[in-house]
């Protein structure tokens, strides 16, 4: 059976953060984020979680227990948006904002 791998679209700001990386923490995003190509949902035990907000389909993943990436799924157009990427701490100090 073959599937059609997922688009990944990245954000200015989160391409921006990226950037500003050193090279190996760039690296390892970008490997990680190529992971949701073949699959963007959460699975159990896993990195990927979905965000339960009000009015809006938000999910997060942890990369290398210092980064959190902020994306939406796009069913279907078969497209990942990266929103926003930011470092763990600022994820948890966002959380409460959500």
């Amino acid at each position: 059976m073959h599937f059609q791998p997922w688009k990944i679209l990245i954000s200015k700001k989160a391409e921006k953060f990226i950037g500003n990386l050193p090279e190996k923490s760039q690296r390892i995003v970008r490997e990680k984020l190529k992971t949701l190509r073949d699959n963007p949902y959460p699975e159990r035990g896993g990195s990927k979680k979905k965000l339960n907000l009000p009015d809006y389909e938000l999910y997060r993943m942890h990369i290398a227990r210092s980064y959190t990436v902020f994306y939406r799924i796009i069913e279907d157009e078969r497209v990942v948006k990266i929103l926003d990427i930011m470092t763990i701490e600022q994820a948890h100090k966002m959380y409460g904002r959500l």
